[in-house]
């Protein structure tokens, strides 16, 4: 890799990770190739992304990103998206369906995480779930009403039951 490449990753990385709600940090040393595509066809899904990155280049990319705290040894195959929740659920499903893949840390809110705060992320309802909840919270008295007034146009109508 000459040194334009690796400034052009570097400044790739750097710019996505300002914006990233997770980044994840994990060991992947062991696993295939054919693993390792189906981590990134399952993280393509939920709009997260997977890359094996040199350490000292996602230092530099996180040191540019102002997120500090991490420390980098071995093989690392980072994850990273916008939210936090998906990004963890990415990570942790695929963690526990291999075990050569081990979660290292993350930083999750631009904070630095361990292996249970991400764990935690990934049980929390996706977007689409609270969304979900949400609109069956507020439709609840809107239901309740119509059944009432349904009740009493019911009763209306036959008054000797």
């Amino acid at each position: 890799m000459t040194r334009r490449e690796k400034e052009e990753v570097v400044q790739n990385l750097t710019s996505q990770f300002e914006t990233a709600g997770a980044i994840i940090s994990c060991n992947y040393q062991g696993l295939t190739v054919s693993e390792l595509e189906t981590l990134r066809n399952s993280a393509r899904e939920q709009d997260v992304k997977v890359q094996v990155v040199k350490n000292r280049l996602a230092n530099i990319a996180l040191q540019n990103s102002e997120l500090t705290g991490l420390e980098l040894k071995d093989m690392n195959i980072f994850i990273w998206g916008e939210d936090a929740i998906s990004t963890s659920k990415v990570a942790s499903k695929f963690a526990d369906k291999n075990e050569k893949f081990e979660i290292k840390s993350a930083f999750i809110e631009r904070e630095v995480a361990d292996v249970a705060k991400v764990e935690a992320f990934a049980k929390l309802p996706g977007r689409e779930e609270l969304l979900g909840m949400l609109a069956s919270v507020w439709m609840g008295p809107i239901r309740n009403f119509t059944i009432g007034l349904n009740a009493l146009k019911e009763k209306k109508e036959n008054p000797e039951e």
